[in-house]
């Protein structure tokens, strides 16, 4: 097993589809599509492809660190009591545990992500 795990930005499997859980969904009518490419120390670690359409909700982090880098479309994220900033295809961030705000997608939008939870 190798040690080295590249993450395929278009991916050839089908993903899993979702919508916004309704009591975090803001306004329009998201959907959501992820291409989970792996994951390790029994789910606490996991990274893949993630796309949305626009839509606003609430992201609520919990105790998860999460790493996004975005390959497409354009974000705003607020956090509560913040100032907005918008990421557009280039961009990377990282969203802390205890991180809650607002994800507002205004143009259809693909990131790969790397989750960290205790």
């Amino acid at each position: 097993m190798s040690l080295l795990k590249t993450i395929d930005p278009k991916p050839a499997f089908e993903p899993k589809h979702s919508k916004a859980m309704p009591e975090r969904l803001i306004s329009g009518d998201p959907a959501f599509k992820t291409w989970a490419q792996d994951s390790a120390r029994d789910g606490m670690i996991n990274t893949g492809v993630w796309e949305a359409t626009p839509g606003e909700t609430r992201s609520i982090k919990g105790e998860t660190f999460e790493f996004c880098h975005i390959l497409q479309g354009v974000i705003e994220l607020i956090e509560e009591g913040g100032t907005p900033f918008t990421y557009r295809a280039g961009d990377s961030f990282v969203m802390k545990p205890g991180f809650k705000g607002v994800w507002r997608t205004i143009e259809t939008v693909r990131k790969i992500y790397v989750t960290v939870s205790p």
